[in-house]
């Protein structure tokens, strides 16, 4: 089960939090807003972190 962690603009920022969090051998799941590969890049995406991992997730945030 994922824990949705936080919202971000765009696939790039979204795979620059994925890196950090892969980094500190934390899964994640980045989902964009529409299944359309096309517009998937510039549309919102959805980072999902492991149920249980929510607050490792966020204390890796705190400490950015």
């Amino acid at each position: 089960m994922w824990y949705r962690l936080m919202e971000v603009k765009s696939a790039y920022t979204a795979e620059m939090w994925k890196a950090l969090f892969n980094a500190e051998a934390l899964s994640v799941l980045v989902v964009p807003a529409s299944s359309w590969a096309e517009e998937a890049e510039l549309e919102p995406h959805t980072i999902y972190v492991p149920w249980g991992k929510g607050h490792v997730a966020r204390e890796i945030m705190r400490k950015i």
